[in-house]
């Protein structure tokens, strides 16, 4: 088993059993899901929605080389220096060069799922700057020491006591635990340092190839702030983030808005195309786009999963999924939890060192139909299981099918082991909870279900 995997089982074991834990993320998400249901039905067509976003995405996939061609011309035709970085560790030499080329010292960064993926933070410390995160959740995290928890929400499993004793431990500044106090302590602080960066990081997300233009979507006005202040601005941007026309964002926004946090559309909804342009009063004087593929190009290749680039990063799947709702989002160990993790992470960092978080389903569908594209993400998740076991099935699986298959070929043997099933389970209190017991991880917290007294032919036998 690899690290990643014994590290997850670990703390799935430990956090499945937290009650305090559980019933923060479940009163968290049920306010969520009463906001996203009211403004799903805000939609004339919800379903004929999701089927024109996920046709436009198969569209904008399907030629995706021509329509980054498309919007890096359109980039560069407004003075924007775009970048092509084929792994995280490309990306982060480039944005690094590029800070260092300005004598800066001071960065502050929106939210970007791109840059955790990467590990940019960690570069950009490395190499002697400050970072600051701007966004209210991510600074809280980042304060902390923490990773997000969840992709639209990073400090959802913390309660206001908790935030005010981080305030007071790092800013020395926690008047109380009321919210809006606690934001302006925290907007004290950022202001500042918007004033004195030099270099403000950006993420994306999406990307216009008929305008050759980034959108930026958030609810704080961090971003704007981080783009405008600077003199030099960079977007980090995953190359899956494309869409053709920009008329595209009117279904894309408010759809994000719906499913990502129960909006009718974001408070700030942002169209980057360039450096300040001759007359304008403010924005950066450098624009700079990398552009990130981090084996977004490999998962393009594999044809029965490549749809997995459609997601938009909407956190809908996580959001319904009843082991992200159990184990919480640091358990995954990744930059992207629940069952979209569970999909591309094995691509993204290593199918063998991965392939647990493809086993982190009850395979229930719940996340395929919360997907506002219409992501088949619980065939894919079995697609990986599958993937895994013919490129690299352990020992146990080998010897489990190895006794397996001619038992199942065998009439007569099936019968035999079908009615010792029925013997065996009654020695299984004598096992239950121990390592001998072949359900051990089912039976550690429920009851293994009995063994039927008679198969389904027998009963029918018996009424013929």
């Amino acid at each position: 088993m690899s690290a990643p995997a014994v590290q997850f089982h670990h703390d799935a074991d430990r956090l499945a059993t937290d009650l305090r834990h559980r019933e923060l993320v479940h009163t968290a998400l049920s306010k969520y899901e009463v906001k996203r249901d009211e403004m799903k039905a805000r939609f004339q067509d919800w379903q004929g929605a999701r089927a024109l976003a996920a046709a436009t995405k198969r569209k904008a996939i399907s030629q995706l080389d021509r329509h980054l061609e498309q919007l890096a011309r359109g980039l560069e035709a407004r003075g924007t220096k775009v970048h092509w970085a084929s792994n995280g560790r490309q990306a982060c030499a480039i944005i690094v060069g590029i800070i260092k080329a300005r004598n800066a010292r001071l960065v502050v960064k929106s939210k970007a799922m791109t840059a955790e993926e990467i590990h940019l933070n960690e570069a950009l410390e490395h190499a002697g700057f400050e970072v600051v995160e701007t966004d209210l959740g991510e600074f809280i995290v980042q304060l902390r020491g923490e990773a997000p928890y969840h992709i639209v929400f990073p400090a959802m499993h913390l309660v206001r006591g908790e935030i005010r004793d981080t305030f007071a431990t790092k800013l020395h500044d926690a008047p109380s635990d009321n919210p809006e106090e606690l934001t302006m302590v925290a907007r004290r602080v950022l202001r500042q340092k918007y004033v004195e960066a030099d270099v403000g990081i950006t993420g994306a997300n999406f990307a216009v190839a008929e305008t050759g233009m980034v959108s930026v979507t958030e609810n704080e006005g961090n971003a704007r702030l981080t783009a405008a202040l600077p003199k030099t601005m960079i977007t980090l941007l995953g190359i899956e983030k494309i869409v053709p026309r920009l008329e595209d964002l009117a279904l894309f926004l408010p759809m994000l808005a719906t499913v990502g946090a129960g909006q009718l559309i974001s408070g700030y909804n942002t169209m980057y195309g360039g450096p300040r342009q001759p007359g304008e009063a403010d924005g950066p004087e450098e624009f700079h786009v990398v552009l990130l593929d981090n084996n977004r190009t490999a998962l393009l290749a594999d044809a029965e999963q490549r749809e997995a680039l459609h997601c938009i990063r909407c956190g809908a799947c996580l959001n319904v999924c009843p082991i992200f709702r159990n184990v919480g989002g640091h358990t995954y160990g990744t930059t992207y939890p629940g069952p979209i993790g569970g999909v591309i992470t094995p691509h993204l960092r290593g199918l063998q060192d991965w392939k647990h978080l493809s086993y982190a389903s009850s395979l229930c569908g719940a996340c395929t139909e919360a997907c506002p594209v219409k992501i088949d993400l619980h065939h894919h998740l079995l697609q990986n299981r599958r993937n895994s076991a013919a490129a690299k099935p352990s020992w146990w699986q080998k010897t489990a099918f190895k006794f397996f298959v001619p038992v199942a070929n065998r009439r007569g043997l099936w019968k035999l082991v079908t009615r010792g099933g029925r013997l065996g389970q009654r020695l299984h209190p004598l096992i239950k909870g121990s390592r001998l017991d072949p359900a051990y991880c089912w039976t550690k917290t429920r009851e293994l279900p009995p063994v039927a007294k008679q198969t389904f032919k027998e009963w029918w036998r018996q009424r013929k």
